[in-house]
């Protein structure tokens, strides 16, 4: 997959302007992270290249590039579950992707079955501690 390069674009037009211009990363991907648009829960975050963007915003629902099947994935498109964009929105220096979307299907994010890949709690606070407790609700 080739890298997409952009022209060097000023701070203001980035942080103030009205265009979109993506700051892919040196793989070529940003990040992207879906929050269910009724609750705000944080539901996932995965990468998207420059033709997985595109879809997304052409179609209206989450496209991302997978990283461990080097492709294009429509999320939901095994499942069911697909992540209907409700908004999109832009980070201010355009490095970063931020969906408020609608599961449909079964109403699940993950693809362990759970609503949110974030199911499972880091203890903080404790030092040497790596343990993990998943989350009831």
């Amino acid at each position: 997959m080739p890298k997409p390069t952009f022209p060097d674009t000023p701070a203001a037009e980035l942080e103030q302007g009205s265009i979109l211009t993506p700051r892919f990363d040196r793989d070529g991907l940003i990040a992207a992270v879906a929050t269910d648009a009724a609750t705000g829960e944080v539901l996932m975050l995965a990468w998207m290249n420059a033709d997985a963007l595109r879809l997304t915003v052409d179609t209206g629902i989450a496209h991302f590039w997978s990283r461990s099947r080097a492709r294009i994935w429509k999320k939901g498109e095994e499942s069911g579950n697909l992540l209907q964009i409700v908004e999109m929105r832009v980070d201010c220096d355009q490095d970063a992707i931020w969906m408020k979307v609608r599961v449909e299907g079964a109403g699940v994010a993950c693809h362990t079955g759970a609503g949110s890949c974030f199911y499972r709690v880091v203890a903080v606070g404790v030092p040497g501690s790596v343990r993990l407790d998943r989350v009831t609700s």
